[in-house]
């Protein structure tokens, strides 16, 4: 259920583009209004949406608002990444076992 959950805050492409503006690190609301193309109030409200959900965690400095990228959703999608991969290495092993086998038998 976790990624689902994480899967479905993705889904928006507001909420994306902020968070590929964000790996490059913390930025202020003014730096993302700018990256995403989108009015203040937006970004905010998205902002709001991540924070909830833990994508992003805010810093106050001064009056600005500086927003970074919490580790904890993107582990819990390379989490869930990680157990496909083991099945489809897997498979592809002895993919490659079989077709080792066929070459030798042609020879």
């Amino acid at each position: 259920m976790m990624q689902q959950n994480v899967f479905n805050m993705l889904a928006d492409p507001t909420r994306f583009r902020i968070v590929e503006a964000l790996v490059g690190g913390e930025q202020a609301v003014g730096d993302l209004v700018r990256a995403v193309d989108i009015d203040q109030s937006g970004v905010s409200r998205h902002l709001r949406i991540l924070g909830e959900a833990g994508f992003v965690v805010m810093r106050p400095e001064g009056a600005r608002r500086l927003y970074s990228l919490r580790p904890e959703p993107f582990q819990a999608i390379d989490d869930w990444v990680a157990s496909y991969r083991k099945l489809w290495e897997g498979r592809l092993d002895r993919f490659d076992a079989a077709l080792a086998r066929k070459s030798e038998e042609r020879k």
